[in-house]
């Protein structure tokens, strides 16, 4: 594919360019997403593809790009009769826009025109006009939910089916699927990103020479973009006639037993869950042979089609790192890279090894010492596990302990932030709660509600008929309930008091439980860590847990406890947070034994700076880290301070006998 960015000044754009390519060879693969950093390229590329794509042939007049040669028949606007004369446009590149409405994305009827004239209008959404085209959504993992769910449905099924006010319509909807995202941001979820078919990573060369002819043709182009493009014009209609011709040899390429057992097994290796990866290598496999044009499939498609189908897969967890193991893919390949010779024997005599009969070929490898140990020493050993007493100096970074299931924490009363699974909030999707006037266009109709209000008034507006006359003061929108996404602001005790390394494990796992539960309900979160003679913020609020986790991991511990300061940090977070994000509500997580140390009347400054959290009516947690047979219950009476409630680490976990029944709510009224 040409374009005027030069592929080789960023990381990963070679496969980013194949990828793209192989789907519009072969729609079927099921899309591309592009994973990367900011400023590389991403966007650039996806536009360049729009260029090469072949012409359409589409019935005239028909608003959802009907075939002529053989249309929908379930069409909206049809039915068109076959050998409809067609008229020929380019192939669209549809945007999808994070801010986007599930009207906008799928379609809606006009329930306006449908309650006060009669007409069932359906307004086409985005998914009708990528139809046999792009549709690019940029900043995926920023997207709603729900909104996913209907993009990568529609794109599985190759239709968008919408059932809403009783009306009932379905119209085709096959585009080549690209989302664009940096992992920075917020990662998709991953049975989400199962949904798409190939995955790629960029990153930006640190070649000066490269980055150099970046600068110079962008300049280029600013100045004479004509020009520019003149100038690989005929490089992209290379392209593009190559991709027709791919397009025309892919159903006379052949996928062999061979290979298909190559795909089956490079699956079963890399513990791929579910057959949508072995379904997508095949179709890539053979989407890579017809763009080569070959009409067989061989080994080294099938590798390809495993590092681009593959890697987002293997994600265990959000804090899994994508990515594939080459030598244990050649490996695999290797192992079963059998060709297809219809004369070779099928069934072998299992007893005639490749040492004759009785031959060594299926004993075990000796073990020569050369393999890991589970069992053994781990990098920490050797140095010395001993707690150093509350002062002390810094400690090197604790392991954290594995994580577990979570309490539900959320918010008291009901906000109305953005979409998530925490905290209740009036939200476009859920349980209906009640009506309203609308404000703007209506968009979901409450029809008890408009009846209620239309009833009084059929006298006076002269009704002689059995049909309800309805105006447009009378509609009524349905207001619903949710749930909402928070900021979860971490705040966590890193002193010498919390410095056990057994103990600081624990709270560390506890920490990312937490976090775990955090990415699952979508919260932005943030850390603030408080140690020494200050606190300071590890991670301003990001919708990316994994940058959290990342710090967490890397967290030292050691010095006083200054608790003042960091409950004053976390509260100029928040304040600035409040500014940003006004409707996002925050929980404020504060980890910690309750000891206050150093400066002046630590504890009562430390009670201060508490009750500003509860005269603002901040939701916190307090964790209770404390241990040992003697406690002196500080972080009870710092929660009471806050106006939250104290969980210990034991109660902190779902299946906990004590204190299941207590959540956030509940007892923030108790403390009231």
């Amino acid at each position: 594919m040409s374009t005027p960015f030069p592929f080789t000044a960023v990381v990963g754009q070679d496969d980013l360019r194949l990828a793209l390519l192989l789907n519009a060879v072969s729609p079927a693969v099921g899309g591309v997403l592009v994973r990367g950093e900011k400023g590389t390229a991403k966007s650039t590329a996806v536009r360049a593809l729009s260029a090469l794509m072949p012409e359409v042939d589409v019935v005239p007049e028909c608003r959802f790009s009907c075939d002529p040669v053989s249309p929908d028949p379930a069409c909206p606007d049809g039915p068109h009769a076959p050998g409809t004369a067609g008229r020929s446009r380019p192939a669209r590149m549809v945007e999808l826009p994070v801010g986007a409405s599930e009207d906008r994305l799928v379609g809606a009827l006009d329930i306006e025109r449908a309650l006060s004239e009669g007409v069932k209008a359906f307004e086409p959404g985005l998914l009708a006009a990528a139809h046999r085209g792009i549709l690019y959504v940029d900043e995926v993992n920023l997207l709603h939910d729900h909104l996913v769910d209907l993009l990568l449905d529609a794109a599985a099924m190759g239709a968008s089916y919408v059932e809403r006010e009783g009306v009932s319509v379905r119209h085709a909807a096959r585009f080549l699927l690209v989302g664009t995202m940096n992992p920075e941001e917020g990662e998709l979820r991953p049975q989400l990103l199962d949904r798409f078919g190939l995955t790629v990573e960029v990153a930006a060369s640190r070649e000066p020479e490269q980055r150099v002819e970046v600068v110079r043709r962008r300049l280029a182009y600013d100045a004479d973009p004509d020009g520019f493009a003149a100038r690989w014009a005929d490089e992209e209609a290379d392209v593009r006639a190559r991709i027709v011709a791919a397009r025309e040899l892919l159903p006379s390429v052949r996928l062999g037993d061979g290979a298909l057992r190559q795909i089956a097994a490079t699956c079963a290796a890399f513990e791929v869950d579910g057959m949508r990866a072995d379904i997508v290598m095949a179709r890539t496999a053979t989407a890579l042979a017809a763009w080569a044009g070959r009409t067989d499939v061989l080994a080294e498609d099938v590798r390809q089609a495993a590092l681009l189908a593959l890697p987002h897969r293997r994600r265990r967890n959000p804090f899994d790192a994508p990515g594939l193991d080459e030598d244990k893919l050649d490996e695999t390949l290797e192992e079963f890279s059998g060709d297809d010779d219809p004369d070779q024997d099928p069934d072998p005599d299992p007893d005639q090894g490749p040492d004759g009969p009785g031959g060594g070929g299926g004993q075990p490898e000796p073990d020569d010492g050369s393999r890991g140990d589970d069992t053994g020493a781990t990098p920490e050993a050797g140095e010395n596990g001993q707690p150093q007493p509350s002062g002390a100096g810094e400690q090197s970074a604790v392991r954290s302990a594995e994580p577990f299931r979570t309490k539900v924490l959320s918010v008291p009363g009901i906000g109305e932030g953005a979409a998530g699974r925490r905290s209740r909030a009036r939200t476009e999707h859920g349980r209906t709660t009640g009506s309203r006037r609308p404000r703007g266009t209506l968009t979901k109709l409450h029809l008890a509600g408009t009846v209620q209000a239309a009833a009084p008034h059929q006298r006076a507006r002269g009704r002689s008929g059995p049909g309800l006359v309805v105006r447009r003061d009378d509609l009524r929108q349905a207001t619903r309930e949710g749930r909402e996404g928070n900021l979860v602001l971490f705040v966590v005790d890193a002193s010498g008091s919390m410095a056990a390394r057994q103990r600081m494990s624990a709270v560390k796992g506890a920490v990312l439980s937490l976090l775990l539960d955090a990415y699952q309900r979508r919260d932005k979160v943030g850390l603030v860590t408080f140690r020494g003679s200050g606190a300071d913020v590890a991670l301003p609020p990001t919708s990316s847990v994994d940058a959290a986790a990342a710090r967490l991991e890397s967290l030292p511990t050691g010095g006083r406890t200054p608790l003042a300061a960091g409950l004053l940090r976390a509260h100029d977070v928040l304040r600035v947070e409040r500014l940003r994000d006004p409707a996002r509500r925050p929980l404020v997580v504060l980890v910690t034994d309750g000891r206050a140390t150093g400066g002046p009347e630590p504890v009562a400054l430390a009670g201060r700076a508490a009750r500003l959290f509860a005269a603002e009516g901040v939701a916190s947690v307090v964790v209770d880290c404390e241990a040992g047979p003697v406690r002196l219950g500080l972080a009870g009476q710092l929660a009471g301070e806050l106006g939250g409630t104290a969980v210990t680490l034991d109660e902190l976990r779902a299946d906990s006998i004590a204190g299941l029944v207590r959540d956030v709510q509940g007892t923030s009224r108790r403390a009231a």
